[in-house]
């Protein structure tokens, strides 16, 4: 993480070191100031891509949550729009200001942080958790205290009351982290290098190519999704519903269901995530389901209806819960000891030489003395972002018992005083793996919360509204964090990155619930045999349950098979993480599964997993027959297919809201099946 390139330096470094310099490139382009950087016509673009961003995520929550990285989406459409809007403006006369990286950047941050709020909202979560839909589902705790019925009204007084305390938590601490321990946030880092690419000329011919490929991909998708339409009269019909691999594999969920969302989704996700799922998916639904289901009558109630948690899909849900706490916890404890061990060795480190990084007086590369020049430069005053926090967290602990009464002022007051060091620890994790542990602290946010306040006190809702408020502050301190980094790598002012942070909540605050609310009138969003079966809230409600109930919620001998999934998921990390330290000639870590993705498909079934699968082989053969190719088109392919499938739930939305139906219902039956219905219409 420190500068190796050479011994000898000027006051700049030698030529040898700018030939490979990045900023060498643009020294001849003037820096804008931060107010300069935050432009109309970049807002106006961050709006119109925050509510396209804010379709695919929300559609995704509510089919698989299954959520790829769209960093490189953002970047490349933000890009596109504003070269597009400034060299219209250039041809008539009209271009004021010049188009720069650090515009760019503001607009991937701010989409990003819109599309973010998608995400730690909740609304295909524990958001919908609390919603009587659901409790009807769980059996347990439907009460009218573990009951608060969904409305826009709240959903967006609760986003906007606790999605900004976040980002006051952890700015502070942005030198430190950036500067100082020079941590490399991988996506923030990333982003940063797409975005420098961009404006250089090769950069651009080649940004120019992936947009063109990505206008394609989305128009081929968007297309073949309107096709797919007309077979798909009722629930069950169309291609949606094709037994690829025969009836029975299809009644376990085992199909390929057309989705090009989800093709999409699995060429940009790692080959080993997809991998996991479709192996989670064979244990579970080929395995684990229709053993368990021979003890119907035995072990649970034959007479219960299939989404009862005291049947098969207890199961289902407290074995996936089981897995992703297991998972969870090992994550947290590991990335506790990854930071601690860190930390100690930056303060064990050489007293003078981290005195002098401070002050500048080790020899920096000509990169890293811009870069430092200019993130020093706007600075944030530490009074103001701990008074920010201080200010939003208690307008926080007064509006959010109001909104939910079973929350207690003392309560949210907890979540503030215990947030921020979970903030720090997320966020210097997500430093060093990328990996942002947000929906961990969520979850278990939610069994110490609904444990506190008791089930006869609504402890079900208090405890998913408490994920909510923690959520919300540790994921987007980790997102700023990300963003800093971006910013450093591209000369932009952390003073513009806060504020087209802080813009792009607040846009993700007011279109997240009204996308969400489209899709909740138009279908019949929760339901587990429907389109959208949002399977993550009634997993955070069974999560929810745990706390107020303990183990007496689970059917018979659930208990036992959840602990044996909840030590084995610990296990199989432990494993990975030895590999990876102590074996690193065949570097087999890289084939063991991850215990969180194969507990994905315990309640939804394979047919995604295979679809993703489908984007692995895709990409793999496209890799093998041009590398370079699908190097630089692979991620624009992928975007443009999710894009253009996602957004045709658009329209299909207004149909359904109109009443408007498909006219064919393509379905397939079997044999015995179709001769009788042939003999049943023969005899009308």
């Amino acid at each position: 993480m420190t500068d190796i390139q050479g011994e000898k330096r000027g006051e700049y470094g030698e030529e040898d070191d700018k030939k490979g310099s990045i900023e060498e490139a643009f020294k001849k382009e003037e820096v804008p100031s931060w107010k300069n950087q935050i432009t109309v016509r970049s807002v106006m673009t961050s709006f119109g891509l925050s509510l396209v961003f804010n379709f695919i995520v929300c559609k995704l929550n509510l089919t698989t949550g299954v959520i790829p990285s769209l960093n490189v989406a953002a970047g490349l459409l933000g890009f596109a729009i504003l070269k597009s809007w400034t060299k219209a403006l250039g041809k008539f006369g009209f271009l004021k200001q010049p188009f720069t990286r650090q515009e760019t950047t503001v607009v991937q941050t701010c989409v990003v942080a819109s599309s973010g709020i998608a995400f730690s909202s909740g609304t295909a979560s524990y958001m919908l958790g609390m919603s009587g839909q659901i409790a009807s589902q769980a059996d347990a705790g439907n009460t009218p205290m573990n009951v608060k019925n969904l409305s826009l009204g709240w959903m967006i007084a609760f986003l906007f009351v606790v999605s900004f305390v976040g980002l006051f938590s952890i700015v502070p601490l942005r030198k430190i982290m950036i500067l100082k321990y020079k941590l490399t946030y991988p996506s923030g880092t990333a982003t940063a290098y797409l975005i420098n690419s961009f404006h250089t000329p090769t950069g651009a011919k080649l940004a120019k190519k992936q947009v063109a490929t990505l206008f394609y991909s989305f128009c081929g998708s968007f297309m073949f999704a309107l096709f797919q339409w007309f077979f798909a009269a009722a629930d069950g019909c169309g291609f949606v519903s094709f037994p690829t691999f025969g009836l029975k594999a299809y009644k376990q969920k085992f199909y390929f269901d057309f989705s090009t969302t989800y093709v999409g989704v699995g060429m940009i996700c790692p080959y080993m995530v997809n991998v996991s799922l479709l192996i989670g998916a064979i244990i579970s639904w080929g395995i684990m389901w229709p053993l368990i289901e021979k003890h119907k009558g035995h072990w649970y109630s034959a007479d219960l209806p299939a989404s009862s948690l005291h049947g098969i899909q207890g199961y289902r849900i407290f074995l996936a819960i089981a897995t992703m706490l297991g998972d969870g916890l090992f994550h947290v404890v590991y990335m506790s000891i990854v930071t601690a061990r860190s930390l100690m060795a930056q303060k064990s480190s050489n007293p003078k030489d981290t005195i002098a990084a401070d002050h500048g007086e080790i020899k920096e590369s000509y990169d890293e003395q811009r870069r430092r020049e200019y993130f020093l430069m706007d600075q944030i005053p530490n009074k103001a972002a701990i008074g920010g926090y201080i200010v939003l967290a208690g307008i926080s602990v007064g509006i959010v018992p109001v909104i939910f009464h079973q929350l207690k002022w003392y309560h949210i007051l907890v979540a503030y005083l215990i947030a921020p060091v979970l903030a720090f620890c997320n966020a210097y994790g997500c430093g060093l793996s990328d990996w942002s542990l947000a929906s961990n602290y969520g979850k278990v946010a939610i069994i110490i919360f609904s444990a506190w306040v008791g089930v006869h006190h609504g402890g079900i809702v208090a405890g998913l509204a408490s994920c909510g408020v923690m959520m919300s502050i540790v994921s987007t301190a980790s997102d700023l964090m990300q963003d800093f980094k971006t910013g450093y790598l591209t000369l932009t002012s952390p003073r513009s990155m806060f504020v087209s942070q802080v813009i792009g909540t607040a846009m993700g605050c007011l279109i997240t619930p009204l996308v969400f609310w489209f899709f909740y009138k138009a279908y019949s969003v929760g339901d587990p045999d429907g389109s959208y079966p949002a399977p993550y809230a009634l997993m955070y409600r069974g999560i929810a349950l745990l706390g107020v109930e303990g183990v007496s919620s689970l059917p018979k001998h659930c208990l036992e098979l959840a602990v044996g999934f909840f030590v084995a998921s610990i296990v199989v990390n432990t494993i990975r993480e030895l590999l990876q330290c102590y074996e690193t000639k065949w570097r087999v870590h890289r084939f063991i599964p991850s215990p969180m993705c194969m507990a994905i498909p315990f309640y939804l079934g394979g047919y995604f997993a295979i679809d993703m699968c489908v984007g692995s082989i895709i990409l793999f053969i496209w890799q093998k027959a041009n590398k370079r190719k699908a190097k630089d088109l692979a991620p624009a392919v992928a975007s443009g297919l999710i894009c253009g499938d996602s957004l045709w739930g658009i329209p299909a939305a207004i149909l359904s809201l109109f009443g408007i139906q498909a006219p064919i219902c393509m379905k397939f039956l079997s044999t015995s099946t179709n001769k009788k219905v042939e003999a049943l219409l023969g005899g009308a």
